[in-house]
């Protein structure tokens, strides 16, 4: 293996890690404020309360499929043409997009406009921690994207302040003009040295199929992908049917997924700085991810059996949960580090989103559970069964902590 080309001066490794960190502050802004500000915009709308959950369903499939879609996208154009126009094209879609939303007045107009930031917002933190991770020395990498995941994760925390003081339409045009404003910054960032080096080379780059040619290639990319799993079925169910979930715990009063939300999102952002540390304290990746498994199981028992839960327990446990989940970055990291340059922005584009997309069977089984085994049972179930996944698919990957990435993918 190469020594790696020219790593970038320390002034554009701290521009390249600012932009990706405030790109994914608004990132994660702009991708939970509808489910913030739904029931508001629903109502103002002209949404019939009996209504709102399949709208509101709707709306959300639609920016999923976005996502899912954009992965790919962002994905193949950052292989072939650069991950800079990566993280700024989807930055101004996103943005461009989340304006927009402030202007509609029916469901299906809201839905396409989502679809659209879907697309945007799938592409910035794949972009983002590949920019970074080839940009930096391949023992410091860790901070670097570790930076990048806490700062942009308090992205939620102010969605929810947002939203609680200002109109939803407004809460959008915030989200927009941030991104906007972000793009301003573009100036001085350059793409990174592997990239450049592999451009100059002829091999196929952002081939999205070479995923799924080669067997080795293909089981690598599942197991990535499957160590993500628990995430968000922890976001998207634990927490965001905190209310369900509390009514089975004989809970005093209706727990708020809100809340819920908010104190998963700081338990996440500061699990994402400690699991950054711990991994170059322990100068592996794999440890760290295996421990937050464990902080999964051991939290998420403590909610499921907490028989009459009160709201303060319930805010610490999201916390907890959070801290737990709070390996996303990590997730995101490993995934780029196992694959070749002329691959490694189309897997860590889609990585995520693919995470986030498979959140539906997730939920659908959940359901399926629900009705035979009731929601507590269920839950437990199901949070069991994606960390066992997400364990077993760890011991498959190899340690890529200090990995040298100057390497391509044979077809």
């Amino acid at each position: 293996m190469a020594n790696q080309p020219e790593m970038s001066s320390n002034k554009n490794v701290w521009i390249i890690i600012l932009v990706a960190s405030l790109g994914y502050f608004v990132d994660i802004y702009d991708l939970i404020i509808f489910s913030i500000v739904r029931v508001k915009s629903f109502e103002e709308i002209g949404v019939s309360p009996a209504d709102m959950r399949s709208e509101g369903e709707f709306v959300l499939n639609m920016q999923m499929g976005g996502l899912l879609i954009g992965g790919v996208i962002w994905g193949i154009i950052g292989d072939k043409f650069g991950r800079l126009k990566v993280l700024f094209g989807s930055i101004l879609l996103y943005s461009l997009a989340n304006i927009s939303n402030g202007f509609v007045h029916d469901v299906m107009t809201y839905g396409i406009i989502r679809f659209i930031a879907g697309i945007g917002l799938a592409g910035e933190l794949g972009a983002g921690i590949t920019l970074v991770s080839e940009s930096m020395h391949k023992s410091k990498r860790g901070y670097g994207t570790m930076l990048v995941a806490t700062v942009g994760v308090l992205g939620a925390v102010l969605g929810y302040f947002i939203s609680e003081q200002y109109d939803w339409r407004t809460a959008y045009f915030v989200g927009g003009g941030m991104g906007l404003l972000l793009l301003l910054m573009r100036v001085g960032a350059l793409e990174s040295g592997l990239f450049k080096t592999a451009e100059e080379k002829t091999v196929v780059k952002g081939k999205f199929s070479m995923l799924f040619t080669d067997k080795r290639r293909f089981k690598r990319y599942l197991y990535c992908l499957c160590i993500g799993l628990p995430i968000w079925f922890v976001v998207g169910v634990l927490v965001t049917q905190a209310p369900e979930i509390g009514k089975a715990l004989h809970a005093p009063v209706v727990l708020s997924a809100g809340k819920g939300v908010l104190f998963t999102y700081l338990g996440i952002s500061l699990g994402d700085l400690l699991a950054g540390l711990l991994a170059q304290v322990l100068k592996s990746r794999k440890k760290v991810v295996l421990l937050c498994q464990i902080i999964i199981l051991v939290s998420s028992s403590w909610y499921l059996l907490s028989d009459g839960l009160s709201e303060t327990k319930f805010i610490w446990l999201s916390f907890f949960m959070g801290l737990g989940i709070g390996y996303w970055a990590t997730f995101v990291t490993i995934s780029a580090e196992q694959f070749g340059t002329n691959l490694r922005a189309t897997v860590a584009t889609t990585a995520p989103n693919f995470v986030r997309g498979a959140l539906i069977p997730s939920t659908m089984l959940y359901g399926v559970l629900v009705n035979h085994w009731g929601i507590i049972t269920a839950a437990f179930m199901m949070i069991f069964l994606l960390s066992g996944i997400a364990i077993y698919a760890l011991t498959q990957l190899e340690e890529s902590f200090d990995k040298d990435l100057n390497y391509l993918e044979e077809e």
